[in-house]
C-alpha cells in the first residue's frame, strides 16, 4: 500500500501551496549529534555505512523517530556515487574524502564510469525500505552538485582555497567541461535511482559553490548544475538547491532549475526570499543558536518563521548542517516549536 503524501506540509511548501504549519527538517539531522547514530556506526567506516541498505535505513529513520520532522533526508555522502563507480577514495575521520588519484587529464575523466542502477543496488533497496517505514513522511533524495564533487576529485580532498580546482577551471576548460558533464551525469543518475525507488523530493548540495564569483558561477558552474536539475525535473518531484556562503548566488541557483532555494545563515532570509523570486526558500536558523538559551533560540526561530511567511513557500531548516555536539533535546524543542507555531 502506497502512503498518502498529499497532506505533507513539506511537499506542500516545496510546491508553494498553503501549509497547516511551517514544515521543518534539518540538514545532517541523521548523524553524530545522535547517540543512537554513534551506536550503530561503532566500528563501521563511513562509506561502508553508506553502502549497507539496513544501516542506511536505520540511520535515516533515527531523527524522524526522535524529532518527528516533516521529512527524512536520505543518509549518504557526497562522494558515495564516485566510490560506487570505482573511484579510489576513502573518507578519513577528521579529514573528509581523500581521492587516491586526483583528476588532471581528459584520460582521468574518461576513466570514471557513468553510474547505473547496477552500481548502487543498496540505494534502491534502502529507499524502498524507507518509503515503507516512513509512511506519510516524505523522503528527500540526496546528491552533490558538480562543482563540489569536482573540487574533491581535483584537489584530492577537502580544500579552503580551491586553487587546483580553479586552475583547472580557468586553464583547461576542455578538461573542466568533460569532468563537470561526467559528474552531472553521475549525480543525475544517483537522484533518478532514489526517486525511482520512491523518494518524494531531491536536494542538490553544492557545498562549496560559494567560492565562485557571480560571473564564474554563471559561466562555469551553473550550466552543469542545470543539467542535474533538468533531469531531476523530469521525475516530477520538488527540487531543492543548497550551497554554503552562496548569498551572492541565490538568484542563479534558483534559475539553475530549483523549485526551492536553500539559504544559509549568513544571508538574511528576507534577502534570500527576494533573490528566489517566485521559488520557495529553505532555512535558515544559525546552527549555533541551538547552543543558546532555549528562549533565545525559539525567539530567533520565530523571526525566521515570520520572515518566511512572505515567501512563495518556506521550509524551516538550519542554515547549514546540524553541528555534531548539538543537544538532541534542543532540536526536539525546536521541531515542536516550529510545527506548533500558529500561521493563522
Amino acid at each position: 500500500m502506497v502512503a498518502d503524501l498529499s497532506q505533507s506540509a513539506f511537499l506542500k511548501a516545496a510546491r508553494g501551496e498553503a501549509v497547516p504549519h511551517t514544515p521543518v527538517w534539518f540538514m545532517r539531522q541523521a548523524g553524530r549529534s545522535l547517540p543512537e547514530y554513534l551506536k550503530v556506526r561503532e566500528g563501521v567506516a563511513m562509506l561502508d555505512s553508506c553502502m549497507n541498505a539496513d544501516l542506511i535505513t536505520e540511520i535515516t529513520l533515527q531523527p524522524v523517530r526522535r524529532y518527528g520532522t516533516d521529512a527524512a533526508i536520505f543518509f549518504s555522502d557526497i562522494v558515495l556515487p564516485l566510490k560506487a563507480v570505482g573511484v579510489d577514495l576513502d573518507i578519513k575521520p577528521g579529514v573528509g574524502p581523500v581521492i587516491a588519484n586526483p583528476v588532471r587529464t581528459l584520460a582521468d575523466v574518461a576513466a570514471i564510469p557513468d553510474l547505473t542502477p547496477e552500481h548502487v543496488p543498496f540505494i534502491t533497496q534502502a529507499v524502498k525500505n524507507l518509503v515503507a517505514e516512513l509512511g506519510a513522511t516524505p523522503l528527500i533524495g540526496f546528491a552533490g552538485a558538480p562543482f563540489t564533487v569536482a573540487s574533491y576529485l581535483i584537489e584530492g580532498g577537502p580544500s579552503k582555497e580551491y586553487a587546483k580546482t580553479k586552475a583547472l577551471m580557468f586553464g583547461a576548460p576542455d578538461i573542466w567541461d568533460a569532468l563537470m558533464r561526467k559528474i552531472a551525469g553521475i549525480s543525475a543518475a544517483f537522484l533518478e535511482v532514489q526517486v525511482g525507488a520512491g523518494a518524494s523530493a531531491i536536494q542538490l548540495f553544492d557545498s562549496w559553490a560559494g567560492a565562485s564569483t557571480v560571473a564564474d558561477y554563471r559561466e562555469r558552474v551553473m550550466p552543469y548544475s542545470s543539467m542535474v536539475l533538468e533531469r531531476a525535473g523530469r521525475l516530477g518531484v520538488p527540487r531543492i538547491h543548497f550551497g554554503v556562503n552562496t548569498g551572492h548566488l541565490l538568484g542563479l541557483m534558483g534559475e539553475a532549475g530549483a523549485d526551492v532555494v536553500g539559504v544559509d545563515w549568513r544571508t538574511p532570509l528576507a534577502d534570500g526570499i527576494a533573490a528566489a523570486g517566485d521559488r520557495g526558500v529553505q532555512g535558515n536558523l544559525d546552527p549555533t543558536l541551538v547552543f543558546a538559551p532555549t528562549e533565545l533560540m525559539l525567539a530567533r526561530a520565530a523571526e525566521v518563521i515570520e520572515t518566511g511567511r512572505s515567501a512563495t513557500g518556506h521550509i524551516f531548516n538550519l542554515g547549514h548542517g546540524v553541528i555534531p555536539t548539538t543537544d538532541p533535546d534542543q532540536l526536539k524543542r525546536l521541531t515542536e516549536y516550529v510545527q506548533s507555531y500558529p500561521l493563522a
